[in-house]
């Protein structure tokens, strides 16, 4: 974790340097204001000093002040201005790592989590590296420089007046324990507060629907409270550290005010030394509490650190490896099944067991079984979502562990089940598939998926914006424009996982005409998975899947004369039919 913490700040080592520069100076200017005023009481005191003496000496101290207000522009610009493009930096490298993780870290990690790490735990870390480090070099510099200027006043009153600091040290110590550990509990609480409002509002309709929405405000509260508690918690324990500094500055101001003024009256030490080195404990007032404040800081920001260094350590389960080829940058479509088990991880039972199949290239085929029969895993499995373990499954003869994955999933294009559309227009979403295309292409794979009139018919037309998750869009449309924008990637194998569910059998049709159409003219292989035999009715070869086995294959006429599954499914539907004809 060192390590990477390193990274992240070599790159502007320079204007760190530039920044800390700027307040050392800054720090040992302010540091001359106070030996200034002493000399000048001290002579005033002594009646060596002119009204031209005294002028001069407020044109040095306001040209000391000008200078410093210029210093503490340039170390905000260098040390804040740098953090934050760590910052900018950390919040990048976060998010290519999720992008480089599988599907299954997904499955087992929360999204309101994952959002709280890319917020506050990532501000955590910017303002160590931020305020932490002024903090630390303002401290250090001004305590040493203050410490060498009281010492130079008098030894005797300095050492009396540091006998409250061990206090502070002490209870910073004790202080920035408890702060750790209760920091680490307000960052999972707002995980999951965070969690309970991204799942709220994205499941907003079936709150609505299911009236559900005081159930929901109740959930939310207690999420709500257990957030405020903990952070209370935690702001009880990092509060102290202000009035704590506060209170051993005024200890310590005491201290000087007694000793000191007995020194004075004893003519032992002149009044403007006095004053000046009160003003030197003054200086120390802000370091003294800034160290509590740095306690705290770095603590929290070892806490979030630990947390994103925890998830940058995930490693991607599905990876190119040692049997990567990374000259094959292409393939045709022709796919084979080998004797494929599988099981999703920590399951005992197999989801797919002793899986045979035959693909030709540009033919069209099909998967058809109940729900939770493996289809959906099967294609899984050929996009590399997870690895088959054991069997094989070959595309144009090479095990599909050799290709890259790159490779692998710019040629195979899917409409999945969960027709995810971004918060974008309806044009942006379709481009997604090849934001290459050109805006004629873009329209010509909307006619295709049969979505184009209705696009149309929309005020904005293709700018119409779809609300987050295509919300504003009915199923069936939503479907269509996951089906156009599949069409408009350019690949040799597509993937229709129920995607023509939510569509009416005569859209349907329309669509799987021109899919033809576009398909058969490039020899691209078509898979569907349906549950709709019309759907399907037509393809050049149709495997039945049960628990997980094939058990039964062949066309559609073949599958009908078997008078198996398909055939009683078949029949069903063809009854259902008939009833909505009359109905």
């Amino acid at each position: 974790m060192r390590k990477f913490v390193i990274n992240l700040v070599k790159p502007y080592w320079k204007r760190y340097v530039i920044g800390i520069s700027a307040l050392l100076i800054v720090n040992f200017t302010q540091s001359l204001i106070p030996l200034l005023l002493q000399n000048t009481i001290n002579a005033v005191s002594e009646g060596l000093l002119t009204y031209a003496g005294i002028a001069k000496q407020a044109v040095l101290i306001l040209g000391f002040a000008l200078f410093m207000a210029v210093g503490r522009w340039a170390w905000r610009i260098y040390v804040m201005g740098t953090s934050r493009l760590i910052e900018c930096d950390l919040r990048e490298k976060l998010y290519l790592h999720l992008q480089s993780l599988s599907q299954n870290f997904y499955n087992h990690h929360k999204t309101g989590d994952l959002m709280a790490h890319a917020t506050n735990d990532v501000i955590a870390v910017r303002q160590a590296l931020g305020n932490g480090v002024l903090m630390a070099f303002d401290a250090v510099s001004l305590i040493f420089m203050s410490f060498f200027l009281m010492f130079r006043t008098h030894t005797q009153l300095t050492i009396y007046s540091l006998i409250p600091l061990p206090l502070m040290i002490i209870a910073s110590i004790y202080l920035s324990k408890l702060i750790g550990t209760r920091f680490r509990r307000v960052q999972e609480q707002f995980s999951n507060l965070t969690d309970k409002v991204q799942e709220n509002i994205s499941g907003m309709r079936v709150v609505k629907a299911f009236v559900q929405e005081n159930a929901e405000i109740e959930r939310f509260a207690e999420v709500n409270k257990q957030n405020f508690d903990a952070q209370m918690s935690m702001v009880k324990i990092a509060n102290l550290m202000r009035p704590l500094s506060a209170l051993v500055s005024s200890l310590s101001f005491i201290v000087v005010l007694w000793f000191g003024g007995r020194l004075v009256i004893d003519g032992i030490l002149q009044i403007g030394d006095l004053v000046g080195f009160s003003m030197y404990l003054g200086n120390l007032a802000w370091p003294l509490m800034s160290i509590g404040w740095l306690f705290n800081l770095v603590n929290r920001s070892r806490v979030s650190m630990q947390r994103l260094w925890e998830l940058f350590c995930a490693e991607p389960e599905i990876k190119d490896g040692f049997m990567t080829n990374p000259n094959l940058t292409s393939l045709s479509g022709e796919i084979e099944f080998r004797n494929l088990t599988f099981a999703y991880p920590n399951l005992k039972e197999p989801v797919l067991s002793g899986i045979d199949w035959k693909i030709k290239k540009g033919s069209k085929v099909a998967i058809i079984g109940k729900t939770g029969s493996g289809k959906t895993t099967l294609v899984q499995l050929l996009l590399r979502v997870y690895d088959p373990n054991p069997g094989e499954i070959l595309i144009d003869g090479v095990d599909i562990l050799e290709y890259p994955l790159k490779t692998l999933r710019d040629h195979i294009r899917m409409v999945p089940q969960d027709n995810f559309l971004f918060s974008a227009t309806i044009y942006e979403n379709i481009l997604f598939g090849n934001n290459e295309a050109t805006r004629e292409e873009v329209e010509d794979a909307a006619k295709k998926a049969q979505i184009f009139d209705a696009i149309m018919e929309f005020p904005e037309q293709f700018e119409t914006k779809v609300g987050e998750r295509g919300v504003t869009l009915s199923g069936g449309q939503k479907q269509r424009v996951s089906i156009a924008r599949a069409l408009l990637k350019r690949s040799p194998v597509l993937i229709l996982d129920d995607s023509l569910s939510a569509v009416d059998t005569k859209t349907e049709s329309l669509i799987l005409k021109n899919l033809q159409e576009a398909t058969s003219s490039d020899q691209q292989t078509v898979i569907i998975i349906s549950h709709r035999i019309s759907t399907i009715e037509n393809c050049d070869d149709i495997i039945v899947l049960d628990e997980g086995r094939i058990i039964e294959r062949g066309t559609h006429d073949e599958l009908v004369r078997q008078n198996g599954f398909y055939a009683e499914l078949y029949r069903k539907q063809l009854l259902e039919e008939q009833i909505q004809q009359f109905a």
